[in-house]
């Protein structure tokens, strides 16, 4: 997200006090009645987990356009390092229900960085600029990369069992309590956490820990999804779960401005709607999902084509000129997407994401991406006998409405991109491939490889290779 530099992230805010508070009076008072009935052992009631994962990533010199603007990548070799480190710890609460919180240190940056002969002034810029599918999934777009500590999610979650529902046993892992699942069942999750916790689940692209690293490839990149700057935001969730379909809806808070640290908590003129259908079916003999989302966002984001006009106009309000707020409520953006997965037994599977968002408005929380289209493979190690390694491979093609690129081309910039110009308007291309290797109980060593065609859909820069190693403990 944008070069704001982050607020100070140890408070609550109100409702974090409110369920701190929740905790404290039922935790003790569920633990005592379990004490003295026997129900639990109150080593069970808890989760504890740990990942820590290091990514350096780095890219060769490439063809620059001979013109740069604010969000330009730069043409010249780099290297970069991003780390987080992630403290899962929940709890159980009552019969269904627990609490999670999710302290969290993050630091670095993406690659890119700006070379100091750029004209724009280098404390705008943010870790993570100058292509939409941005190849590391671990950097967030804030205006410092020394490490911070944060908390990252706190909520409260409560699952319902419904009538004559079967039940298994889960295992504890990370914000999950050892606790029988039912098969039918309804779900509230409520505090802060990310909306893509639940939404836009994939078996085989979603975690840049463990899978992928591409933007484009962990999320829908036309999901302009609610979060602040580092992913996360206060949301209410319900999920409807049978055996064979689901449905979801969730409403979230988004930034007071794009790509900003604070949610506007006015919720009646900002928010954020977001809807799931899930649906399982099997295709030769094996079962897969296909999931449709569709989302709306309301907040203060202006419209591209009233920032061009000022633009062509030279009466645009900041130099350069970012997208960082606007002066009405009322900017409505909103999109679909489809997103399947298929098993192939022990061999790994396939996957596909496709998604759409109208492009009037700015882009307020996610990434400058107006539709993408992606497909992969996910291959496991068994026939090779490294039953515990994978190879992934993945294709992505990502576009801007015209709207936005009149936009970009008349010299504006969003939280991402801006090379002053774009004569040249090429869809944004990708390929990603991937060797994790598990080389201990609790350590993956991973290397990856990405080529970016059109960085930020500008047909006259790059291609551009990556290579990058990522290292990741969990435990």
């Amino acid at each position: 997200m944008h070069a704001i530099a982050p607020n100070a992230q140890y408070s609550f805010h109100r409702p974090g006090w409110f369920l701190l508070f929740l905790v404290l009076i039922a935790g003790p008072t569920q633990a005592q009645q379990d004490n003295n009935n026997n129900y639990l052992d109150s080593l069970q009631k808890w989760s504890l987990h740990f990942q820590f994962t290091t990514i350096v990533q780095g890219h060769t010199g490439f063809n620059g356009a001979g013109y740069n603007g604010p969000n330009t990548l730069s043409a010249q070799a780099d290297t970069a390092l991003s780390v987080t480190t992630t403290l899962f710890l929940g709890r159980r609460l009552w019969r269904g229900a627990a609490v999670y919180l999710n302290p969290e240190l993050a630091g670095g940056r993406g690659v890119g960085h700006r070379n100091s002969q750029s004209p724009y002034d280098e404390s705008l810029y943010a870790p993570a600029v100058g292509m939409a599918g941005f190849p590391n999934g671990e950097t967030f777009r804030i205006g410092s990369a020394r490490p911070a500590l944060y908390i990252a999610r706190f909520y409260v979650e409560q699952i319902i069992p419904l009538n004559g529902s079967s039940s298994r046993e889960a295992e504890s892992e990370a914000n999950q309590v050892q606790e029988p699942i039912p098969a039918s069942r309804l779900v509230i999750t409520a505090g802060k956490f990310s909306i893509a916790d639940i939404f836009d689940n994939n078996a085989y692209a979603h975690d840049p820990r463990s899978q992928f690293f591409n933007w484009s490839l962990m999320n829908m990149g036309a999901w302009d999804y609610p979060a602040n700057t580092r992913g996360y935001t206060w949301s209410l969730a319900a999920e409807y779960i049978r055996p064979t379909y689901a449905v979801r809806a969730a409403a979230s808070l988004m930034p007071i401005v794009a790509n900003g640290n604070v949610l506007d908590w006015q919720v009646g003129k900002v928010n954020a709607l977001t809807v799931e259908l899930e649906h399982a079916f099997r295709l030769l003999r094996r079962p897969g999902t296909v999931r449709l989302l569709a989302f709306r966002n309301v907040t203060k984001a202006p419209t591209y084509a009233s920032a061009t006009q000022l633009l062509e106009s030279n009466a645009y309000p900041t130099t350069p000129a970012y997208i960082l707020t606007g002066t009405d409520y009322g900017g409505v953006k909103y999109g679909l997407g489809l997103n399947a997965e298929q098993p192939l037994g022990d061999v790994g599977g396939v996957f596909g994401r496709v998604s759409w968002n109208n492009g009037k408005t700015a882009t307020w929380a996610f990434t400058e991406i107006d539709q993408s289209f992606t497909l992969g493979v996910y291959v496991g190690g068994t026939r090779w006998h490294r039953s515990n390694d994978v190879v992934g491979m993945a294709v992505a093609q990502n576009g801007i409405s015209t709207d936005h690129t009149a936009f970009l081309n008349a010299g504006g910039a969003g939280f991402m991109l801006g090379d002053g110009s774009l004569p040249n308007y090429k869809p944004e291309m990708i390929l990603e491939t991937f060797y994790k290797a598990r080389l201990a109980r609790t350590l993956y060593l991973t290397l990856d490889y990405q080529l970016i065609q059109h960085p930020g859909y500008n047909g006259d820069r790059g291609p551009v290779n990556l290579f990058a190693l990522r290292t990741h403990v969990e435990f």
